[in-house]
């Protein structure tokens, strides 16, 4: 009877930066800079001992250096004052926010090519910030439902529940054993085609969990252009 290895996770050091290695049943050897903090995260098979993750992995320290660095320049890039004229993003279109302070009750509202935000006198970055989020959470409701419905037809799988949350460094996660399906606010900035490669990219874990090249080929088969959308969700890191 063959034993079933359990995923084991350790942290290495690379001169002064830390690197979280996973090892789990797969075949190569994967290295990533995780956005906004720039987190290093190695993926390695079990077979493969300590000491040659971390050569493989000094190997890679000057690059991981730039792609930390990079991340940190378009993170302090991104940050929002929530002030008139700043450019912020709906459904992959840019606006420029418009700021009313009055003593009505906070919300915010899209009209034409304009975001207002109605928000208190005196009101600061956070709860401006606040009042914003809550209406990208109200209208990536609206928009993430009927596109789970569409895809549990099409992929003749059942989702029990789905959240919308702020996520550190994914766009989506699917716990298959409970059903549930869990999305990045940041998905309300993002175009339609985007946040729907999330919907299927999420909903075919119910059929297939992990990574490998079947989940590939339902991706392929349901929604082609999947990768290009990845690319381009990827292209910046998530604000926080």
């Amino acid at each position: 009877m063959r034993i079933k290895q359990k995923r084991k996770t350790t942290i290495i050091k690379l001169d002064d930066i830390n690197a979280e290695v996973t090892q789990k049943k797969i075949k190569n050897l994967h290295l990533r800079v995780c956005p906004p903090a720039g987190h290093v995260r190695i993926s390695a098979p079990f077979r493969m001992n300590q000491e040659k993750i971390r050569v493989f992995a000094l190997s890679k320290l000057c690059w991981i250096r730039k792609q930390r660095q990079r991340i940190r320049n378009q993170v302090c890039e991104l940050t929002d004052k929530y002030i008139d004229q700043e450019t912020h993003y709906f459904r992959g279109k840019s606006y420029q926010l418009k700021v009313l302070e009055n003593n009505c009750s906070p919300f915010a509202e899209l009209i034409e090519k304009k975001i207002f935000l109605h928000v208190p006198l005196g009101a600061d970055t956070k709860k401006k910030r606040s009042v914003l989020n809550e209406w990208y959470r109200e209208q990536l409701m609206e928009s993430i439902l009927p596109l789970v419905k569409k895809w549990e037809i099409k992929l003749n799988v059942s989702v029990e529940r789905f959240s919308i949350r702020h996520m550190k460094s994914r766009w989506g996660s699917c716990t298959t054993k409970t059903r549930s399906i869990r999305f990045n606010l940041e998905l309300a900035k993002k175009s339609i085609e985007c946040l729907e490669y999330i919907v299927v990219h999420e909903l075919v874990h119910l059929l297939e969990a992990s990574h490998n090249s079947r989940f590939k080929a339902l991706m392929n088969q349901f929604y082609p252009n999947w990768k290009h959308y990845r690319k381009e969700l990827h292209s910046l890191p998530i604000k926080v």
